[in-house]
């Protein structure tokens, strides 16, 4: 999937696949990869200018995760 992404141009992937880390390598590649800690909309809505300043930071080949924690 990232070859494919790199492929088309994508700079960024943006997933809530946390087990990504393990099952890729992501030396030497032109896209960036945020993952996010938690999929849950009214969650992740609370934290979009920590998403956005990781999607902004990634550089190419970089895996960040963000934790977002689960609202109570």
């Amino acid at each position: 999937m990232l070859q494919q992404a790199e492929k088309a141009g994508y700079e960024l992937l943006l997933s809530s696949d946390k087990n990504m880390r393990y099952q890729q390598n992501f030396s030497g590649r032109t896209i960036a990869v945020v993952v996010l800690g938690n999929q849950q909309w009214p969650d992740v809505r609370l934290h979009i200018d920590r998403i956005a300043a990781a999607a902004n930071a990634a550089t190419p080949g970089s895996y960040t995760e963000v934790e977002i924690p689960h609202k109570d």
